[in-house]
């Protein structure tokens, strides 16, 4: 089983958006343990309403996520680990040298060929409008997409789990 870990700033937009694509896009791959973290959460916060409902537009209930604080412990056990911005990257790897290996840049994933720009931060909409909030979640579907793509083996039937 491979362990994979989104991260952004408070886990109640980004991670919990990429978390949750990935679950539905790898449901036939090998089984994945996803989860999403925040290097900044406040434990125990449910998402953004914003989040909730731009997900619900994609059929999925994120409503029930709880908000968690990035942990050391966390970052042993995942195979790979996506982060939202280039600084929560810095950051981690400043603390905990060991994960630099495990963390990619989320858009590192996107699809130059589609107009997008490899390697940017993905926006926080946290505070911003419902079109803001669609905007980004465009972006960590594709890049989420790409990652699907490329973890998933050529077989497999067992749904992602969330961990």
């Amino acid at each position: 089983m491979k362990n994979i870990l989104f991260v952004c700033t408070g886990n109640t937009c980004r991670s919990v958006m990429a978390a949750a694509l990935f679950r539905k896009m790898a449901a036939e791959a090998p089984e994945f343990l996803v989860s999403s973290a925040g290097i900044s959460a406040m434990e125990g916060f449910p998402p953004s309403q914003h989040t909730i409902e731009v997900m619900k537009d994609e059929g999925l209930d994120v409503s029930g996520h709880r908000s968690r604080r990035l942990s050391r412990q966390m970052l042993e056990e995942a195979d790979s680990v996506f982060v939202m911005e280039k600084m929560h990257k810095d950051l981690i790897v400043s603390f905990i040298p060991f994960a630099k290996e495990k963390i990619s840049l989320l858009t590192e994933f996107m699809n130059s060929a589609a107009g997008g720009v490899a390697c940017m931060d993905v926006p926080d909409p946290i505070g911003m409008t419902p079109e803001f909030y669609k905007n980004v979640l465009s972006v960590i579907r594709q890049c989420v997409q790409n990652i699907a793509d490329h973890l998933k083996g050529p077989e497999g039937s067992e749904p992602a789990k969330e961990g």
